[in-house]
């Protein structure tokens, strides 16, 4: 079993900024990427920013490039989401995905096994 615990959601005017962080814990855990997700009322699940611990690589939604920063710690098995330039749109609630198996994606909800429960973010226009 492994636990996935996020943190760091909040209320905040647009412009402002936020930082989500989420930890993976499990005996034996090995990750192999983590991402996170966002998710509105009525619609799917939305890829926004992953980091592959392979070589480091990063990934990100066009809408967010420039304005979030991911990074993480394969060894603790944790990822950050810094989060500046907030708009209203970006108002969501964010899951933390953790990928135990080696896949050659990133941007799918489907290539990843663990999620945690969510943490809300709203952002006021």
């Amino acid at each position: 079993q492994v636990q996935v615990v996020e943190s760091g959601g909040g209320l905040v005017q647009a412009g402002g900024s936020l930082r989500l962080s989420c930890a993976a814990s499990g005996r034996t855990l090995s990750t192999y990427a983590m991402g996170w997700f966002r998710q509105t009322p009525g619609k799917d699940r939305e890829f926004v920013a992953a980091m592959e611990w392979t070589d480091d690589r990063t990934y990100y939604t066009d809408s967010v490039k420039g304005r979030f920063t991911i990074s993480g710690d394969n060894i603790k098995n944790t990822v950050s989401l810094q989060m500046n330039s907030l708009k209203p749109e970006d108002t969501a609630v964010y899951y933390c995905a953790v990928q135990t198996e080696k896949r050659f994606v990133q941007v799918r909800s489907y290539a990843y096994d663990w999620w945690g429960q969510g943490t809300q973010v709203t952002v006021l226009s």
